[in-house]
């Protein structure tokens, strides 16, 4: 079957709604071409060319001034939320993609393939799939210029411009271990204006968003200068939906401890996850970070760690995964950190930069520091949350 993708198109569909009917996933001010190379199930797609396109610059709306409704479709939503052509033909792009690797995951052969990545884990079939899909959806974006996923951690220009263009940074398939097992996994991303993806931050992101695949398809995003984290679900007819919107993390007992074999030799770990439970926190972990830190954004409370020790390093990338979820966390109302600081005032000099993290509420984020480091900057009155 036909693994690539056009981006914008008209007639997409998920292959139950593709005899029945054909809809327009295209911003009605696109000026669309016929590209024959891209077949999804078979029929031909359309991209826009690079030329019917011009940037724009993003700007602030005004407070109260727009309100996004639920209901609404990915397009709506954009187009309320922005006035950058540029970041709302690369957010649409990323949502044809997941769409796509939502299908494809769910039918998926999921033995190994015995390609090693050059970060050294084994990469199976699915990954390579939804690494060659987003690659191919931020290339017929025409707004990217730079991309770089985990599984190939190298810059790849995707020819899109510098000035009015972005960078994007990806983990294509985080949780792939599990697929066999049926378990939610997901994709993680991170947008950066420009032509940058070291040097910078992940407070520095212009939108953050992950795709959640699980019984239900979602994809959570956030845009830098639009308020809240914003989930939409993927419909039957292929549709992208906005069903929730989260602005305030409050406090509640769920926590998903990440890396617990840190605990033999980190006693301050051990006494943090020793308090959850004499506290009657109650435990969700499946062993997929994207459905971990999820969880906390729907359910608006909760707790996720994954700590470090002398015998266990760190294994989460700060480029691929801790930044552009920290993003997603903070524009929703909660807090991050790596024990000092958030994690979005890390700077990001290596594409492989790893650290620690911990997601969830302020009180949660207090503890997490001052049982690990003795102190939280977060009572101490340091300004914190995405906008800082």
């Amino acid at each position: 079957m036909e693994a690539s993708i056009a981006c914008c198109s008209h007639g997409m569909l998920l292959p139950r709604a593709a005899a029945a009917s054909q809809f327009s996933y295209s911003s009605p001010s696109f000026s669309t071409k016929i590209i024959k190379s891209s077949l999804f199930f078979g029929k031909p797609q359309r991209a826009t060319p690079r030329s019917s396109i011009k940037p724009s610059k993003t700007r602030r709306p005004g407070v109260g001034a727009i309100k996004c409704a639920i209901g609404d479709s990915l397009e709506e939503f954009l187009n309320k939320a922005t006035t950058d052509k540029g970041l709302i033909r690369v957010l649409t792009c990323m949502g044809e993609a997941l769409r796509t690797i939502s299908f494809k995951v769910r039918t998926a052969s999921c033995g190994g393939t015995a390609c090693v990545n050059s970060f050294g884990d084994e990469q199976l079939a699915v990954d390579m799939l939804a690494d060659k899909l987003l690659f191919e959806a931020l290339n017929y974006s025409h707004f990217c210029k730079y991309a770089c996923s985990e599984e190939v951690p190298e810059l790849q220009d995707m020819g899109g411009p510098i000035e009015g263009g972005f960078s994007v940074a990806f983990d294509p398939l985080d949780g792939s271990s599990i697929v066999d097992t049926n378990f939610t996994v997901g994709t993680i991303f991170g947008v950066w204006p420009g032509d940058k993806l070291t040097g910078v931050t992940g407070r520095d992101q212009v939108a953050a968003a992950m795709g959640i695949y699980g019984p239900r398809t979602t994809y959570v995003l956030a845009l830098k200068d639009f308020p809240g984290t914003h989930e939409f679900l993927l419909l039957d007819e292929g549709k992208w939906q906005h069903v929730k919107e989260t602005t305030e993390i409050g406090e509640g007992k769920l926590f998903s401890p990440g890396n617990l074999r840190a605990t033999f030799d980190n006693p301050n770990y051990d006494k943090l996850v020793n308090y959850y439970v004499t506290e009657k926190y109650t435990l969700r972990y499946t062993g997929g970070m994207v459905p971990d830190v999820n969880q906390i954004i729907v359910k608006e409370k909760g707790i996720f760690t994954n700590v470090i020790s002398p015998t266990s390093k760190a294994k989460l990338r700060l480029l691929f995964e801790v930044a552009p979820l920290g993003f997603l966390i903070e524009k929703a109302g909660g807090y991050s950190s790596d024990g000092h600081q958030s994690v979005l005032d890390k700077v990001i000099n290596n594409l492989d930069d790893r650290t620690q993290v911990a997601y969830g509420s302020k009180n949660e984020i207090i503890r997490f520091e001052k049982t690990l480091y003795g102190s939280s900057r977060l009572e101490e009155a340091v300004p914190v949350g995405a906008t800082a």
